[in-house]
């Protein structure tokens, strides 16, 4: 799967965003991270997300009646944006909170320990970055990550950091709670499309999670800069858990809407391969990361698609006169190749899959 000669050749030293921000010297944003007027965030633009944000209990969802009431929003939020947050989820507070302690703890070792992670090639299992592709970035964006595959979880830990101690501990709790919610989520998802619940059982579970943990830090002109630019995950579903504002979403209107950081609240987000399989039924999020001048922002995106060489198209269920096959096939490792050689703020990869009606 990794190809050594490219991970051999590409660079892989840089400077990160955090020991810019802890230098504390820098007043101004250096240049190479300053996008373009038409590009930069309006932070203070549409900040009343309640008409686009549903919050769903999923407290009752085996309930006979409430349950029909939960899995009618789910369906509602797949079709209208997207997106939608969770709450009475199963899994403790506790659990996420150590899943944020352990991200901070990580990006707090010394400098040289977390590069000794550190690889160009963004097909490693166990990736420490920053930006989006530090390679081939035109502008970078203020972001420095931790990526590393998770699902299943005994394949992968022993490949996790080993610094801080209780690193694998704690992130490896949250990666399996976080799984087994998700593949409640898509049961959902499917029956509300008319399939089997248990639709793709088989690909979800030997399917790809990936941990994208992310660290944006304080930054000096947060107008100029974005943590990750506009795109939309590839992935069937998308959750997140934040521990401060700066996650913004775009709405059918085009503009943009700042998500607001519930105490307990998980962030789920549907992904292109979803839109793929409900035959654009679903639509994929397209969302960004903003920052800010007073602290630092941990998230944790826990990334779900099928395996990586799989190759998906729309549900045949869901394909007839009235509803064209809309897609192409796609994989995660197409994916991956499609980011490797385009700019994701010029083109989407799910816009490269859509067949002309």
């Amino acid at each position: 799967m990794e190809d050594k000669r490219e991970s051999s050749a590409a660079p892989t030293s840089f400077t990160s965003v955090l020991k810019l921000s802890q230098m504390g010297a820098a007043a101004s944003v250096p240049k190479r991270y300053v996008l373009p007027p038409s590009q930069r965030p309006n932070l203070g633009l549409c900040p009343n997300l309640a008409i686009v944000s549903p919050i769903i209990d999923l407290s009752s969802l085996h309930h006979p009646i409430h349950g029909l009431r939960i899995k009618e929003e789910v369906r509602l939020a797949c079709k209208d944006s997207g997106f939608f947050q969770v709450i009475n989820h199963g899994i403790p507070l506790s659990v996420m909170n150590n899943a944020l302690d352990a991200a901070t703890d990580f990006f707090e070792l010394p400098h040289e320990e977390k590069m000794s992670l550190a690889s160009a090639n963004i097909r490693e299992p166990v990736r420490y970055g920053t930006s989006l592709n530090h390679v081939e970035d035109r502008v970078l964006f203020w972001r420095d990550f931790i990526k590393h595959y998770s699902h299943p979880i005994s394949t992968w830990i022993d490949q996790w950091p080993s610094n801080p101690k209780t690193y694998k501990e704690k992130m490896g709790n949250y990666t399996q709670a976080v799984h087994a919610l998700h593949r409640k989520l898509m049961g959902v998802v499917f029956e509300n499309l008319g399939l089997s619940p248990k639709y793709l059982h088989e690909g979800i579970d030997e399917g790809s999670q990936v941990m994208a943990v992310n660290c944006y830090p304080t930054c000096p002109e947060p107008d100029l800069v974005l943590g990750m630019p506009p795109h939309s995950d590839y992935g069937y579903m998308t959750i997140i858990l934040q521990n401060h504002q700066g996650l913004e979403i775009m709405s059918h209107d085009k503009k943009w809407y700042q998500v607001p950081v519930r105490k307990g609240a998980l962030v789920i987000q549907i992904g292109d391969q979803m839109e793929i399989i409900s035959n654009g039924l679903c639509k994929s999020l397209v969302h960004r990361a903003t920052v800010n001048s007073d602290t630092d922002r941990i998230s944790i995106a826990s990334l779900h698609s099928l395996a990586l060489e799989r190759k998906v198209g729309p549900a045949p269920l869901l394909v007839d006169d009235q509803h064209p096959l809309s897609y192409a096939e796609g994989s995660f490792s197409g994916f991956l190749d499609f980011i490797s050689n385009n700019d994701i703020m010029e083109v989407r990869y799910i816009d490269a899959l859509k067949k002309n009606p």
